[in-house]
């Protein structure tokens, strides 16, 4: 197993449930798993008036099989929210299994796309929106920082920052106002399917410390890249950690550390 560890961010290239499997405790889990298996094979069959290439295949298997042992890993290895992302379809079916899992589910809270891709073939609507679950996995009451706010976001999917190199990958802007509605600095986010690291370049420039996980070693090296980058950035608000003062295990003296996995 390939392991990086890049400014506050440990990154994993290998199976999230083997990975979430020996790590310890983090503060929240924040994640974009793969959607359901019928929008999979939906992708297969889509089809543009213009003669235009549309995505046949986002080269990786649907959720369903496997939704039931990501909760459960979730749910375990969460100290506080899980948020997974899903399509208006898959809310239900994630409700279910983290209710099942003992988390307290809260709501689905929505992420508006203005400039979502028309529906080319004229038949129908086209989707305007994503959804992400929310539950709270830890003892005593919810807890986040936005008040009565409303759980909708409204940005662009392709945002002038966008790398495009993953079929999926979700605007840095969106990652930003989640993290600031439902993390604090220096907490510990976990992505179990880190795709192209969008989390980890939005922790690496709020100050949160980002523990990441990618099977595809194509898209693990995108991430270890942009998030590498995101630390040579900087943000104004926010000082990046020297590389040369950490120490070999950097959340060794950490409550929240992050237990060594056999490669």
């Amino acid at each position: 197993m390939r392991i990086e560890r890049i400014g506050d961010a440990v990154l994993y290239n290998g199976d999230c449930l083997e990975v979430m499997a020996g790590l310890q405790s983090v503060d929240h889990v924040i994640s974009d798993p793969p959607y359901e298996d019928e929008l999979h094979k939906a992708i297969g069959r889509i089809r543009r008036n213009d003669g235009r290439e549309m995505i046949s295949d986002l080269g990786f298997d649907g959720v369903n099989s496997s939704r039931a042992d990501i909760v459960k890993a979730v749910v375990s290895v969460s100290n506080g929210w899980a948020i997974l992302f899903t399509l208006a379809e898959g809310v239900r079916a994630w409700r279910d299994e983290l209710q099942a899992c003992e988390a307290k589910y809260d709501t689905c809270i929505a992420w508006v796309k203005p400039d979502s891709t028309p529906r080319m073939n004229g038949q129908g609507p086209a989707r305007g929106f994503e959804c992400a679950v929310t539950a709270w996995c830890a003892a005593g009451y919810r807890k986040w920082n936005a008040g009565g706010k409303r759980g909708v976001y409204t940005h662009l999917t392709n945002q002038r920052d966008r790398d495009g190199r993953h079929p999926t990958e979700k605007p840095i802007p969106l990652m930003r106002e989640l993290l600031q509605d439902f993390t604090n600095p220096g907490q510990t986010i976990l992505d179990p399917f880190m795709g192209s690291g969008t989390t980890g370049v939005a922790c690496a420039k709020m100050g949160r410390k980002f523990i990441g996980i990618e099977l595809d070693p194509k898209y693990f090296d995108v991430a270890c890249e942009r998030i590498e980058k995101a630390y040579s950035q900087g943000d104004m608000f926010v000082e990046a950690p020297s590389k040369a003062e950490k120490p070999a295990d950097m959340f060794a003296n950490d409550n929240h550390a992050v237990a060594k996995v056999a490669a």
